[in-house]
């Protein structure tokens, strides 16, 4: 008798426990399956189509098409000159704002987190270009290159302003580099702030103490303590500079001739203004998919097996 009293406290707290369990697992599912909805629907099924779609000859309006194998994929490897230097193009791009954005961003985050009183002032400074959209923050600076410089340049002191900054083949690649680490270096810096706010003082201090100076603290103990933001931070810039299109479109839309062209504006261009040729672009975008998609694991698995290290 006095084990089977004992027996029904047991079972009924076991039956509780699994049904806060259930209830907790339900609750999660609930505040996910709006996001993973919106996901299905605008993310994974159109790309999903954009790879059936790669293998045909469809120009997006007719309901008939023809199946052409990988033809489309052979056509841009060997005789779309366009879309390779649309890709030498974005690779010097995503380089150059990679490594300037995190090296501008984390400098700025150390130099601002190492005042004592005006953070607040010197983040809120930085990161407010970030809360431009980037599509007006082109417009704004093709006024600023087409008619700022232009009357700057008059006086001795800006003489060096006198380019053609969006004429100029040479000269308009920085003129989107400008544009986009102007945009993005704030957001940047706020990430890696955070993360420094999160380094235990004591071994900033220890290190100190050790004698090290502000490199060797720096490299030795600051950079692996936030490893992770550094993770973050680059998965965030390589995806936007492969992916960059806006800027590109507002600011020079690919010109002078196609010498600013990036893959996303290939695309774009050859789904909507060559013929209408959805299949043939959608096997560009397949391409430009599993570029991201490689270089990313590969920059996010490096980067996290020195997170383990650190």
């Amino acid at each position: 008798m006095p084990v089977t009293e004992l027996k029904t406290p047991v079972k009924e707290a076991v039956s509780t426990k699994k049904t806060l369990f259930k209830r907790k697992h339900l609750s999660l599912i609930l505040f996910v399956l709006p996001a993973f909805v919106f996901y299905l629907i605008f993310l994974f099924i159109p790309t999903v189509g954009a790879g059936i779609y790669s293998f045909t000859d469809w120009n997006g309006l007719n309901q008939s098409y023809n199946f052409v194998g990988i033809s489309n994929y052979i056509e841009a490897f060997q005789d779309d000159k366009a879309f390779r230097h649309s890709f030498i193009f974005t690779l010097k791009y995503t380089i150059f704002v990679f490594i300037i954005q995190n090296v501008v961003a984390l400098f700025l985050a150390l130099l601002i987190e190492s005042r004592r009183k005006s953070k607040g002032f010197f983040r809120t400074i930085f990161f407010m270009p970030n809360m431009i959209s980037l599509i007006i923050s082109s417009f704004m600076f093709s006024f600023i290159f087409t008619n700022v410089f232009p009357e700057l340049s008059k006086q001795a002191v800006f003489s060096i302003l006198d380019q053609s900054w969006i004429g100029d083949p040479k000269v308009s690649f920085y003129s989107i580099l400008i544009v986009s680490l102007w945009q993005g270096i704030g957001y940047m810096m706020v990430i890696y702030m955070a993360a420094l706010q999160g380094v235990p003082k004591q071994l900033k201090e220890a290190a100190m103490i050790d004698g090290a100076n502000i490199f060797q603290r720096v490299t030795h103990v600051i950079l692996p303590m936030i490893m992770h933001a550094i993770t973050i931070c680059s998965f965030l810039t390589l995806n936007g500079a492969f992916k960059v299109f806006d800027v590109v479109y507002a600011l020079t839309q690919g010109g002078p001739g196609t010498s600013t062209q990036v893959m996303a504006l290939n695309i774009y261009e050859e789904a909507f203004s060559n013929n209408f040729r959805f299949g043939y672009a959608n096997a560009k975008a397949m391409i430009l998919f599993l570029v991201v998609l490689v270089i990313t694991l590969i920059q996010v698995s490096v980067l996290k097996r020195k997170e383990v290290e650190a």
